[in-house]
């Protein structure tokens, strides 16, 4: 069984936060800043080194000046109905 960090469903995950960055036209930098971390963070949440918590995801939508629930509702939208953990 594959480790959900690397299934499509994480991907679709990843793809929907990268698309919000660059919808609010905001560098890996520039977000890192509002974050207060180093920008490698942002670099390894987007390729899927780092996996995020919910916790994680409401600080980085909130930082995109996304509603975090709208955010995952997009993620939620794009996912298949059986999605392997």
């Amino acid at each position: 069984m594959p480790q959900s960090l690397f299934t499509d469903a994480y991907a679709t995950l990843l793809e929907t936060l990268i698309q919000a960055r660059q919808g609010a036209g905001l560098t890996q930098a520039e977000l890192s800043e509002r974050l207060g971390r180093p920008q490698p963070f942002i670099s390894k949440v987007e390729r899927g080194v780092r996996r995020l918590d919910v916790i994680e995801f409401y600080a980085l939508a909130r930082a995109l000046g996304a509603d975090p629930v709208r955010l995952f509702a997009k993620v939620v939208n794009r996912l298949p109905r059986k999605v392997e953990i």
